[in-house]
């Protein structure tokens, strides 16, 4: 029985380290982001505190080959992973408010702070399988056996600990919660095998362990993730920390994760935000005698809030839009606070690239805008997704892209554009004023902007046209860029687009262009 449950405890100590990993990215990422730098550090630092562990578990094992030295060493290292979003929770909101202001010796700080937080716990977490070898041990010749089964059983509680956070308990209740649970668990594990090899009362010696958690949970876990000025709601899903702000005008913003960036806007009375999302309405307009009329549907990757799809249907009127959504909660956020709810909308709670390939409607408009900041999601930049794209337009059909830059590096747009332009038979830009954002389209004729000229002279010699078309046209014309005519073509198998951002992103910071921004 003990040695059975030595086991129960290998594959419970497994599934929380794993869990405490993968939902300290959420912690982080909520603050910090979600790039691959981020997750890098994270995944890196866990690393080198389970090498300390393991290194650690082996020599006190040899020392104090006891069941009592075992199970104390996980108690504590259970509570300690639990007391990490809470002693964490002061240092989140100075970096979410240096990360506003580009403050990056303020956020890196943090980061690292919070980093170091998780070296006890994780440390002690890694002293369990060395441990649990030396106590399951009984004659060398099973050596192998014995390892290889502790190991295998503690693999397989990661196994569980890699869906079960993410999936479930995140969602369900939290980052903070989720750590508590995981913690209270794991305590609680250590606490029965005390009482097992050692007697009640030596496991009572540790009942004020979950005493503290719970009471930490009641009075402190339940403040806000973040203290963001105008902020109405918080929540989190399985993929993103979401968070709705409104500001004294009336204008209600999503953010999601770090916050850096308006995913979508929307004010009862006002359609014209000046953003991204108006330039959308433009693509079919670059094809020559192009009418409002002729917009049949139109197919949004990137739904957000639905931003873009109450544009269109202001301007198009309700023609048929499906919009892609990867975050069913999202779309449940974009009904209550946004008023998404345009009956001639089909949001659509699934992979935008998947959902498009399998779609069967055809489109006059395909617009992508799926950022998760600062990431482009790498194989919707394909030539094989464009293919896909390309075949799901209308003959008249018309490509859109919002695209990242930094103000001396295009790196990103101009893969973009070559990878596009071996496909579809043009391709032009422009520039949104005030922001890192350019817009690429892309149209199944040959076109140009002399058509889309000509286009905007008749919508204004009608007299009938929807403003927010007129000045979205007139911003593309006013804002143009030439057509890149050199960049990286983007495979399925070969499209380094994390790598194109991460230097965008680092050799903008170094050359102090953030810091001027402040």
């Amino acid at each position: 029985m003990k040695l059975n449950y030595l086991y129960f405890t290998v594959f419970a100590s497994g599934m929380t380290t794993l869990a405490v990993e993968l939902t300290a990215s959420r912690l982080l990422g909520a603050v910090f982001g979600t790039s691959n730098l981020v997750w890098a550090s994270i995944i890196g630092l866990i690393l080198i505190y389970l090498t300390a562990g393991y290194f650690l578990g082996g020599r006190w094992a040899d020392r104090s080959p006891n069941p009592r030295t075992f199970y104390t060493i996980l108690a504590w290292g259970a509570f300690t992973a639990g007391l990490v979003p809470l002693v964490a929770k002061p240092l989140l909101p100075l970096a979410a408010q240096a990360f506003d202001q580009l403050n990056f010796g303020v956020l890196a700080g943090s980061f690292v702070a919070v980093l170091v937080l998780f070296s006890v716990p994780i440390t002690l977490l890694g002293t369990i399988s060395p441990f649990a070898i030396r106590l399951a041990l009984k004659r060398s010749s099973q050596a192998g056996t014995v390892s290889g089964r502790v190991y295998a059983i503690s693999t397989l509680g990661s196994f569980v600990g890699t869906f079960l956070p993410v999936l479930f308990l995140i969602p369900l209740l939290g980052t903070t919660y989720t750590f508590l649970v995981f913690s209270l668990l794991l305590v609680g594990v250590a606490m029965i095998g005390l009482g097992l090899t050692d007697g009640a009362g030596r496991a009572l010696r540790l009942a004020w362990m979950p005493l503290v958690l719970f009471l930490l949970a009641v009075f402190w876990a339940n403040s806000p993730f973040k203290r963001t000025r105008g902020q109405i709601y918080e929540t989190e899903s399985a993929y993103n920390y979401i968070e709705v702000l409104q500001d004294e005008r009336g204008y209600t913003m999503l953010r999601l994760n770090e916050g850096q960036g308006i995913h979508s806007i929307y004010h009862p009375t006002e359609l014209m935000y000046f953003g991204p999302w108006m330039q959308f309405l433009v693509a079919p307009f670059f094809n020559p005698d192009f009418a409002p009329e002729d917009v049949r549907s139109m197919g949004i990757v990137g739904l957000a809030a639905g931003t873009t799809a109450r544009q269109a249907t202001a301007v198009f009127g309700p023609i048929p839009i499906d919009g892609w959504e990867i975050d069913p909660k999202i779309i449940t956020i974009g009904r209550r606070y946004f008023d998404m709810n345009m009956p001639n909308l089909n949001p659509i709670a699934e992979d935008g690239r998947w959902g498009l390939a399998h779609s069967t409607r055809s489109y006059t408009v395909i617009g992508i805008d799926a950022y998760r900041p600062p990431y482009i999601p790498w194989y919707l930049t394909t030539q094989e997704f464009f293919q896909i794209v390309y075949d799901r337009l209308d003959p008249n059909g018309a490509l859109v892209i919002n695209v990242a830059r930094a103000p001396n590096d295009r790196q990103l747009l101009d893969g973009l554009a070559a990878t596009v332009g071996t496909i579809f038979p043009s391709v032009h830009v422009m520039d949104i004023p005030g922001t890192f954002n350019s817009i690429l389209y892309a149209t199944v004729q040959p076109t140009s902007f002399a058509n889309l000229a000509a286009n905007l002279e008749a919508l204004q010699a009608r007299g009938d046209a929807h403003p927010l078309l007129v000045e979205a046209i007139t911003r593309t014309l006013t804002y143009q860029r030439p057509t890149p005519q050199t960049g990286t073509v983007f495979t399925d198998d070969l499209a380094p687009i994390e790598w194109i951002t991460n230097n965008m992103v680092l050799s903008f910071i170094l050359a102090g262009e953030a810091e001027a921004l402040r």
